[in-house]
Parts: structure tokens; C-alpha cells; sequence
């Protein structure tokens, strides 16, 4: 069982143990294209949410979209009571609150909507840190934030720890910080645009308990 394998594990939060029902989703971007004078298609939305196909910023300013103006109004425009209402659990993520090893959660979601969003769900105590990335933290895939839950969590930098995402982020901070990545895919690789390496590539995270289980020699760090 791949659960009992690591000192420690750490989680990304959006995409990974939670997701939002697409209407709070469009009505985000409904607000932020109403602040920027552009509207957004579905299709849009979609990828910039999920992070589908790189970088959110590669995206923005491919689509001609100044992201110094676009996260500010993204930011502004979103409720903390209507987020967490709309915010759901994937099944397969309940694993996570039996894990007797520290865990942590290094999540780009900002602390003004993370902490409504985990109270919500009741699934704070899951966690004995949480890291939001941040300028001074810093943002996966830079190891900065997984270094610093790290810290958070006493555990030594010598220890057998995971990181797991659903995006190449999070398994570029993994690696960049010396751990492995598991990326659990929740969306079709063909909408998603690329392909995302890891030492564990699942669909779900109930084939941590399965024999079906494919891992994978680590490329570079700059692959991911």
C-alpha cells in the first residue's frame, strides 16, 4: 500500500481533494469579464480555473489578458461564503483524514477562501499545516512553499515524503523539493491540453490500494 510508504504527505487542495460546481465557476468569470471589459467563453473559464494546458499567466497573455490586471479583479470578485457553499469532496479523498504520518496542504487557493472553503467541509483537522503560496512564500512549482510545510511539519529533510496534485505544478514543486509526485488526473488529457508526468499517475486516488498501481522512472524537474 502506497500509504504507508512515506514519512510524510503533502496535498495540493483545488483539483486534487475538492472542486467547484461549474455555475459558481461561470459566475467568477461572468464578474471578472464584466471588470475587464472581455467576456470569457467556457472554454476559457475552464482552463484558467483548472489550470488546463500550463500556466495560467502563459494563457493570459496568449489570450492578450494583462494578468497584473486579471488576478486583482479574479480576487475581488470571489465570495468566501458562496465559494464554500458550492465547493464539494471527491469521494476517493477521504483517505486522507486516516493517514497517521503528518500531512500538510500546500494549496495556491489564497487564505481568504481556503479557510472558509476547509471549515465548510469540515475537513480542517485533516491537516496539521496549511501553506497557501504566496510572493514571499512562493508558487509551485517552486519548492519554496513545499520546503516551508516542511518546516511547518518537523520533519526532516532526509524523510520519505509525497507531494500530490492534479497539476505539472505540483509535481515540479515535488521534485524541485526532492519528493514524489503523485498526479491524480481529473480531467479528460485531452481537454487538459498535456500530458502530466509523475512517479504516480492515477485517475483516482483508490489505486493507491490497487495492484494496478504504474510508476514511473523521474525525469527532469523542468519536465514536469
Amino acid at each position: 500500500m502506497v500509504v504507508a510508504d512515506y514519512d510524510f504527505w503533502l496535498f495540493d487542495l483545488d483539483g486534487t481533494l475538492i472542486d467547484v460546481e461549474w455555475r459558481y465557476t461561470r459566475e467568477v468569470f461572468d464578474r471578472v469579464g464584466d471588470r475587464l471589459g472581455r467576456p470569457f467563453s467556457d472554454r476559457e473559464a475552464e482552463i484558467l480555473w483548472h489550470g488546463l494546458g500550463g500556466k495560467r499567466d502563459d494563457k493570459l497573455a496568449e489570450w492578450d489578458i494583462d494578468s497584473n490586471e486579471f488576478w486583482p479583479a479574479f480576487h475581488a470578485v470571489e465570495d468566501p461564503a458562496a465559494r464554500a457553499e458550492a465547493t464539494y469532496l471527491h469521494d476517493d479523498a477521504a483517505f486522507v483524514a486516516d493517514i497517521q504520518t503528518p500531512v500538510g496542504l500546500v494549496t495556491h487557493c489564497q487564505p481568504f477562501l481556503a479557510h472558509p472553503v476547509l471549515a465548510h467541509l469540515d475537513i480542517t483537522d485533516w491537516f496539521d499545516t496549511i501553506v497557501c503560496c504566496s510572493d514571499d512564500v512562493g508558487w509551485k512549482p517552486d519548492p519554496g512553499p513545499v520546503s516551508f510545510a516542511m518546516s511547518e511539519l518537523g520533519v526532516s529533510p532526509a524523510a520519505h515524503g509525497v507531494l500530490a496534485g492534479d497539476g505539472s505544478n505540483d509535481i515540479g514543486a515535488a521534485w524541485n523539493a526532492g519528493l514524489d509526485g503523485i498526479h491524480v488526473e481529473r480531467h479528460d488529457p485531452h481537454r487538459r491540453g498535456e500530458c502530466v508526468l509523475g512517479d504516480y499517475r492515477l485517475t483516482s486516488f483508490e489505486q493507491l490500494w490497487q495492484n494496478s498501481n504504474v510508476e514511473f522512472s523521474r525525469p527532469s524537474p523542468d519536465d514536469a
